[in-house]
Parts: C-alpha cells; structure tokens; sequence
C-alpha cells in the first residue's frame, strides 16, 4: 500500500511538472515595464549595461509548450533579466527558435538584447 501511494504521489508531480512547463515564464511585476525594442535607443538618454538573454522550453517541455508561450516566456524571461541589471528597456538583438525533432513547432525560444537605463 505504501509503494503504490509513492508511485501515485510521483505521477502527480510529474504531472504538474508538464502542466506548469506549458504555460509562458511570467514577467516580475517590476519587469513588466521593461520595453522591448526593435530599433536601438538613443544612446544620448540611455546607458548600456549588458547583454541579456530569455529563454523558454527545452527537450522535454518544449514539446508541451504552444510556440506562442515559447515566445511570450522568452520575452518576460529578457525583461526579468533586463530589470536585474537595472535596465528598463532592451533591444533585441537576435530570436532563435529551435525545433522539435518528432513534431512540427519550436521546442525552444532564445532571445539576446542589450539592456539599457534610459532616462
């Protein structure tokens, strides 16, 4: 009886585990306000401070998580990262995606930026 409630109690954790790898990388409640930008910033109000990077999905959750997650996870990832530094805005640089091997879609989403403090 107590090895079957063991095996029951690790299903349930794994299952959790492919369900909480399906949803996006949620932003920091300060994060959210970290601009994403295209074009780079005016140099004459904004500071650099590094690189960055955000990133969603792997071998194993990529394979649970639609590519629009993969994305909005890998943007919230950058402004987490971006906001740690100090930053409030951040150009993108380059977005990676690299797919999955037994389906159509992307098992992954990289994103590189430069963060700034813009005034």
């Amino acid at each position: 009886m107590n090895r079957l409630f063991r095996c029951e109690s690790c299903l349930i954790v794994v299952v959790i585990s492919v369900l909480a790898g399906c949803s996006a990388i949620s932003a920091k409640p300060d994060a959210q306000s970290v601009a994403i930008l295209s074009d780079a910033p005016d140099i004459n109000r904004c500071r650099l401070l590094g690189e960055v990077a955000g990133s969603q999905g792997n071998w194993f959750t990529g394979a649970y998580t639609s590519d629009k997650n993969l994305l909005v996870g890998a943007r919230n990832d950058l402004r987490n990262a971006t906001y740690e530094l100090g930053g409030n805005a951040v150009h993108v640089q380059h977005v990676s995606n690299s797919g999955r091997y037994e389906a159509s879609g992307n098992a992954n989403t990289t994103i590189i930026g430069n963060a700034y403090d813009c005034q």
